[in-house]
């Protein structure tokens, strides 16, 4: 298992990234779209990748061992002025890279990125109240659950809950 380092993306990263989601998508029934179901194309994902640049409130870390892409996390934060201090935290680490400490790493840099961007005072986030693993390692963060979003997810003809969780900075 090779080393894992940290850092922000380049636009030459938006092929991977992509490819990266698209893989995870079918790994996993947690995140909120499919296998093949994000969003973004490569054009698309680089445009993302610039427009983070000197955005304060905005930020897209990568978990790299050697040239592959372990884990993604996100904060995204609206630009408007009434909102703008609230950053909505997404994450995720493939299969194979899991119970290695790459999330807590990924978490643990974001959030002191969060606490010194000048801008937001709040993390949010939504995750599935049946994903155990990682509503302990929210609650380990400092993360509390705010409120449950009651059949907020339909997989394969079964509903599934959400916890609203969030903390301040």
């Amino acid at each position: 298992m090779s080393e894992i380092t940290y850092r922000t993306p380049c636009v030459e990263d938006a092929e991977k990234i992509v490819s990266f989601y698209n893989y995870v998508g079918g790994e996993t029934s947690y995140l909120s779209f499919e296998k093949d179901e994000y969003p973004l194309d490569v054009p698309a994902q680089k445009e993302s990748i610039l427009s983070l640049e000197g955005n304060p409130n905005n930020i897209m870390l990568l978990a790299m061992a050697g040239e592959e892409i372990a884990g993604i996390a996100t904060i995204s934060s609206t630009h408007k002025i009434k909102g703008r201090h609230d950053g909505e935290l997404g994450i995720v680490v493939a299969k194979k890279y899991q119970s290695q400490g790459i999330g807590s790493e990924l978490i643990r840099r974001l959030i002191e990125w969060a606490r010194g961007n000048g801008v937001t005072t709040r993390l949010s986030l939504d995750t599935r109240t049946d994903n155990v693993n990682a509503v302990s390692l929210y609650l380990k963060f400092g993360f509390q659950v705010e409120g449950c979003r009651l059949n907020s997810t339909l997989l394969d003809g079964k509903y599934y809950d959400l916890y609203v969780m969030g903390m301040m900075l």
